[in-house]
């Protein structure tokens, strides 16, 4: 019952991480594109792609751990 939990747990949180990510980029994209049309920025907005990288990262980490708690549930059970 504790896999069963945790794998629902971490599914949950990839899941959440996921629309994170995508909420934070866009906002950074809007606010990066703003302050290079307006306020003179030196970088593109385009930078803010990089913010996808540790987000990725953490997601496929969460997805992974819930796979395996996954496993470990269907072979406790038989």
């Amino acid at each position: 019952m504790r896999n069963k939990c945790l794998s629902y747990l971490f599914a949950a949180m990839s899941i959440l991480l996921s629309n994170v990510m995508c909420v934070t980029t866009a906002y950074n994209y809007c606010s990066m594109q703003w302050c290079e049309q307006y306020a003179g920025c030196s970088a593109p907005a385009s930078v803010a792609f990089l913010l996808i990288i540790p987000f990725a990262f953490a997601i496929v980490v969460c997805a992974v751990l819930s796979w395996f708690f996954h496993r470990r549930f269907c072979n406790s059970v038989k």
